[in-house]
């Protein structure tokens, strides 16, 4: 398997991390953004939308990272990641959803701004990422685990841009839950972090 990868992107890590939560071998492929390698031909063949990360394992290309957490759990048989019961998958499914729109949205268009220099409004997004994490905290304050009593691809799939929200100048302070849930994360075997940038309220 081949991972294309940007190191400091939060979809990027998702696939990165849970390749490592499961010890599947991987090459690691950096794609230089700022060199445009994510426009050339030969990556808009493997991704038209020309987006990190794209996982390719021999013939099949699986672009984009929630595509790659389900690609690589039922490849592998991970039914612990990715529960084959109707209720459990569709446990799972709706984190995913929150990954691609909540999160995207609030957090991570958050960190945008700081570290990449995106126009987002600031104060509209930051506010979006604090509406999530409430909801989050809510969540975690039941249960250790996002979509069961362990681990799973919804966990893997809000990790990274929860995480790195500080860089966005979204404050965690206010969720312990949210914190004891990154930490067990953490703690996981296989766990690998997510880089961290001086940006937002990790600035020095």
């Amino acid at each position: 398997m081949k991972l294309f990868h940007v190191a400091l992107s939060g979809h990027a890590h998702r696939a990165r991390l849970f390749l490592s939560l499961v010890g599947q071998p991987c090459e690691i492929v950096a794609v230089d953004l700022a060199k445009g390698e994510h426009r050339t031909p030969d990556f808009l063949r493997l991704n038209p939308f020309g987006q990190v990360p794209v996982l390719v394992d021999g013939e099949t290309v699986v672009p984009d990272s929630n595509a790659i957490l389900v690609y690589l759990a039922k490849r592998l048989g991970r039914t612990d990641w990715l529960p084959e019961d109707a209720a459990g998958a569709a446990r799972v499914q709706r984190w995913l959803s929150v990954a691609a729109g909540p999160i995207a949205f609030g957090p991570a268009a958050a960190r945008l701004i700081t570290v990449f220099g995106a126009t987002f409004d600031a104060a509209e997004v930051i506010a979006r990422a604090h509406a999530i994490l409430g909801r989050i905290e809510a969540e975690l304050a039941e249960r250790p685990w996002l979509a069961a009593d362990h681990p799973t691809l919804a966990d893997v799939a809000l990790y990274s841009y929860v995480a790195a929200a500080p860089e966005g100048n979204v404050d965690l302070a206010p969720y312990g839950a949210v914190r004891a849930w990154l930490a067990r994360i953490e703690a996981l075997p296989g766990f690998v972090p997510f880089p961290q940038t001086p940006a937002g309220l990790r600035a020095a």
